[in-house]
């Protein structure tokens, strides 16, 4: 297991957010050359309501509401072929969000400036959903050999979360610097680190798609990783679907562009088919957009 990280990412102000100012929009699709999608994604946020069973009181406006307690957005790239490959993608997101729900309440119901036990509970449901797949292949013989990468961008602001098992990408744009937040979990990747091969030499590898890591595979080594959030930030995270086809320098062309987060993926996604489209392909953009006054 890999220890926390912490990463910092400049931020120009507090004011919170408000949902009049996400702009956040997903998408997944087969791609060219499969018959079958095993990529699903999650994009939802975490409320806190208050909901009015009966009262006296005539005008309720100034009490009940909605507040955003966290943001979230996952992506699962499933590998294991058709039916198996689909059903670990599906059982890790739907999974890794019923543990990273229960985990958030711990969380607000703690001490947020103190959030070690919190990133080691965002390990451990990965590492959960890991045995839960083990268990259901060992059961069920049509799915052994499934598994999924995890990708897992958790925002409280201004903090924000990385959960990540496998490779699929999260990547953060500011000021016109694209950056990969995300490290692929690969052979190709461990053996830069070791020295065998350069970063070139890696890209261009058969190993750049064997994951050395993933749920439900032979071993899961989740990495989370701490951020401050800023308003001037496009993220984005996605599959390899898409990274295989689309440069870092087109994605950070077409982010730069952007005139919504719904526009950016439909490009990226016609960039990643224009490329071969040889993978399932799923593309996740959020970003703010200052609409509301502070104090408001």
């Amino acid at each position: 297991m890999t220890s926390p990280q912490s990463v910092a990412v400049h931020s120009d102000g507090d004011q919170r957010p408000l949902e009049a100012d996400l702009d956040v929009f997903g998408l997944t699709h087969p791609g060219l050359v499969r018959k079958n999608n095993e990529d699903h994604f999650l994009v939802c946020a975490l409320e806190k309501r208050m909901q009015v069973s009966h009262t006296s009181l005539p005008d309720l406006s100034h009490l009940a509401g909605v507040e955003r307690l966290a943001f979230i957005s996952m992506v699962a790239d499933g590998v294991g072929g058709a039916a198996a490959g689909e059903e670990a993608s599906r059982m890790a997101v739907e999974g890794v969000t019923r543990y990273v729900s229960q985990a958030l309440h711990c969380y607000f119901t703690g001490d947020p400036s103190n959030d070690a036990g919190f990133m080691r509970e965002l390990e451990d449901a990965a590492l959960k959903v890991h045995n839960e797949l083990a268990t259901a292949a060992s059961d069920d013989s049509s799915l052994r050999g499934m598994a999924t990468t995890l990708t897992l961008w958790i925002g409280v602001w201004p903090t924000a979360y990385l959960l990540q098992v496998g490779d699929s990408r999260c990547y953060l744009m500011s000021k016109g610097k694209l950056i990969q937040i995300s490290r692929d979990q690969t052979v190709a990747e461990e053996l830069v680190d070791k020295g065998v091969f350069t970063r070139d030499d890696a890209a261009n590898s058969r190993f750049a798609h064997i994951l050395s890591s993933a749920i439900g595979g032979q071993e899961a080594a989740p990495i989370v990783r701490r951020l401050e959030q800023a308003w001037d930030t496009i993220g984005l995270v996605c599959s390899d679907g898409l990274t295989r086809h689309v440069t870092d320098e087109r994605i950070r062309e077409q982010l730069a562009s952007m005139t919504s987060a719904r526009q950016v993926c439909e490009a990226l996604l016609q960039d990643a088919l224009d490329g071969g489209g040889q993978d399932n392909i799923t593309i996740i953009v959020g970003r703010l957009i200052p609409r509301t006054q502070p104090g408001v």
